[in-house]
């Protein structure tokens, strides 16, 4: 449980946020004259007291607001909650969505003590209830029941289609597939082949976004610009060989072309990431191959059920 210490907004994007006191904060928007409210998914920022209070113990001499965040928390380690974290305050009820942030260019606190701790402490939330909050409310983190949807994102490689010379047609296939069975698509991207793009994307959503499964397209053949397996690869912290093999195999009863597929599998934190080849038919015969048994191994990855498909819950 913890106490909200101060509610800050600013007029402008670009500018420190001040104290307001209180708030009226809406699923549409956010906190009601901030300007980095919107129909988003970071909708209403927040920083734990504690965090600020430690930076000032060096000298930073900061005031709340000055991060830019609208919520300081006291009470809480906000950035040790995962991501659908759901808080309570009074009426209003939030649902975390990213953990820290980018850092595009470098703020004024940054220059003067040499970095910034919104992008490392820093969390993001939107509104899933509405209602006015105050300082010196009470903030509780709410248990939720009945599980919450698995959470996606899709990324298609493709030099061409980046460049708004082809219809990327295999990320919304893949994305309807996904919905249809049951997953929220969090984002989805249109990257051009190279290593770095979508190895700066995929660490990004991995460790802020935090989705369950991320599903790439295309950049797995052999041309020198098909590197998504590499990219990949330099991200993972552990190895899931079992889906790209399976869908390897799979393939190969369709086409032998299959085993010039050089797609990997792997684990980034709490997310999968499977690589998938670039045409439509590939794509749907390579989810026929592992969508089924995918929600098990996400069980697993969540902690809700144990590897041998016993739920935590039964007993």
């Amino acid at each position: 449980m913890g106490r909200i210490l101060a509610v800050c907004a600013s007029p402008a994007r670009g500018t420190e946020k001040r104290r307001v006191g209180a708030g009226r904060f809406t699923p549409e928007w956010g906190l009601v004259g901030d300007a980095h409210g919107g129909d988003w998914h970071r909708q209403v920022s927040l920083l734990s007291a504690e965090k600020i209070k430690a930076f000032n113990a060096r000298g930073a001499g900061v005031e709340y607001g000055a991060f830019g965040e609208n919520l300081v928390v006291e009470g809480v380690d906000l950035r040790a909650l995962p991501v659908g974290t759901r808080m309570r305050c009074g009426q209003v009820l939030l649902e975390l969505t990213q953990i820290g942030k980018e850092c595009h260019s470098h703020c004024a606190i940054h220059q003067r003590m040499g970095e910034c701790i919104m992008p490392r402490e820093g969390v993001f939330a939107r509104v899933v209830e509405g209602g006015d909050l105050a300082e010196g409310d009470v903030l509780t983190v709410e248990p939720r029941f009945g599980g919450r949807p698995y959470r996606a994102a899709v990324i298609t490689l493709s030099d061409q289609g980046a460049a708004g010379r082809r219809e990327d047609r295999s990320g919304p296939a893949i994305a309807a597939r996904l919905e249809a069975s049951g997953y929220e698509i969090i984002e989805r991207l249109l990257l051009p082949d190279g290593l770095e793009p979508l190895r700066g994307q995929l660490i990004r959503l991995c460790d802020q976004r935090q989705p369950d499964l991320i599903l790439t397209t295309g950049g797995t053949g052999f041309s020198p610009r098909d590197v998504t397996p590499e990219a990949t690869l330099a991200v993972a912290e552990r190895q899931a060989p079992g889906i790209a093999e399976a869908i390897r195999a799979h393939s190969l009863s369709i086409t032998p072309r299959a085993m010039l597929s050089r797609g990997v599998s792997v684990l980034r934190g709490g997310t999968l990431i499977v690589n998938l080849p670039g045409s439509v038919k590939a794509v749907e015969e390579s989810l026929d191959c592992f969508l089924e048994v995918l929600p098990h191994g996400l069980e697993v990855l969540r902690g809700e059920a144990g590897d041998c498909g016993v739920s935590r819950t039964e007993g």
